[in-house]
């Protein structure tokens, strides 16, 4: 049986919450559950709710008209998405899909309201999860405009290493997150051939190691060089 408390527990941003405001947010939120392909939500949709990432992922992107897309992120159990829209009241600015079989939490935005309203001090909370996303927007605008492919590279594996980054008692650190090339790609917005490339590049210098739909980190600082030459 999955445990709804979890997601408000082991979030690092929300492991704070005062006991009797996750007893809130637990009795007025409830468990979906999605196949893999599903939507979640589309780009455009009215922002109804937050949703917790309790098993799966989620697949969050742009799209253009010609069917180009572009991957933002893969969002792994214990994060959260909706937030902007919850905020700004506007819709949503992306379109999220399930990745496998998924079970999120779904607060409500009427309900969510209400609680910020009677309890002011939860934005401290809050707050720090917009943030988080638009300094990932910022630093990806940063990159598209001023770095060469390398450098918007490096920046890319140095943020998956910093959310998904585990040490598994080997060498480096495991990138551990399911993440082919082509989905590399798509976040940085160019063919899955000149990401290979380069992936090759840094596995034949030693910075990485590759294997399938896997990637470790064996040295951090010669990313942050590649960055630095920008």
């Amino acid at each position: 049986m999955i445990d709804k408390r979890l997601i408000l527990t082991t979030n690092s941003l929300l492991s704070g919450l005062p006991v009797d405001v996750v007893e809130q947010l637990l009795a007025v939120s409830s468990l979906k559950q999605l196949a893999d392909g599903e939507c979640v939500y589309a780009q455009g949709d009215v922002g109804d709710g937050l949703l917790g990432v309790v098993e799966g992922r989620i697949r969050l992107s742009n799209s253009s008209r010609d069917g180009k897309e572009l991957l933002v992120m893969l969002v792994e159990p214990g994060d959260w998405i909706g937030e902007v829209s919850l905020f700004d009241g506007l819709p949503r600015s992306q379109d999220a899909f399930a990745v496998g079989d998924c079970s999120i939490l779904f607060l409500p935005k009427a309900k969510f309201d209400a609680l910020l309203n009677a309890k002011p001090e939860l934005y401290q909370y809050f707050v720090p999860m917009l943030c988080r996303k638009l300094r990932l927007a910022l630093s990806y605008v940063e990159s598209v405009a001023l770095y060469s492919l390398p450098a918007r590279l490096a920046q890319r594996l140095l943020e998956l290493l910093n959310f998904y980054g585990v040490d598994d008692g080997k060498l480096g650190h495991l990138i551990d997150v399911h993440l082919p090339q082509e989905d590399l790609a798509k976040m940085l917005g160019v063919s899955r051939q000149a990401v290979s490339r380069e992936l090759k590049r840094l596995e034949a210098d030693g910075v990485i190691q590759l294997a399938y739909g896997q990637l470790r980190i064996l040295d951090k600082a010669a990313l942050k060089l590649e960055l630095d030459r920008a």
